[in-house]
């Protein structure tokens, strides 16, 4: 299936959509195309651009607390398929709450980070202080570019400019 890069009226990358959603954003005049490919998209009686990368003519604002919800593709994503306290890349990766749930910790991408299933067990029930352990870095919200790269995989060149330094990473 085709997909079509999404930006917001900043030019900020949101999220990919099929051909489709894309031409009728652009035909109820709620987007524009930016890049459009050589072939036309053909109906029984015209012919219109066939969008690759389209700009809503709107600005979306998108507040943190409507982020996404966590799931343990993007949340592994996310800390690039390594435990977030050992580094380990290998083995079953597992998802671990910073705090606890038990001591009161939110399901939130502020407190839920990847762990190697020996990690997560070692430190337990404990917070990271008792565990003596330590984050290699501290968790986040993912951008939207991170739910952009899991939609496409594979980041058609021409998506690079919208993107920066994500097409420089999929690309390697």
């Amino acid at each position: 299936m085709q997909q079509v890069l999404v930006l917001n009226a900043s030019y900020e990358p949101l999220n990919v959509c099929s051909v489709r959603r894309a031409h009728v954003l652009v035909y109820k005049g709620k987007a524009e195309v930016i890049e459009r490919l050589d072939r036309p998209l053909a109906s029984a009686t015209t012919t219109f651009p066939w969008p690759h990368v389209i700009r809503l003519v709107t600005y979306i604002r998108v507040p943190r607390a409507v982020q996404r919800k966590i799931s343990r593709r993007a949340l592994f994503a996310r800390d690039g398929w390594r435990c977030v306290y050992c580094g380990s890349a290998g083995g079953r990766l597992t998802l671990d709450h910073v705090v606890p749930r038990s001591r009161g910790g939110d399901s939130v991408w502020e407190n839920v980070v990847t762990s190697c299933a020996p990690c997560n067990l070692r430190k337990g029930n404990r917070s990271l202080e008792e565990a003596g352990f330590v984050l290699r870095h501290p968790p986040r919200p993912p951008t939207p570019v991170l739910f952009i790269r899991l939609a496409a995989p594979h980041i058609p060149e021409r998506w690079s400019p919208y993107l920066g330094s994500l097409a420089a990473a999929s690309a390697a």
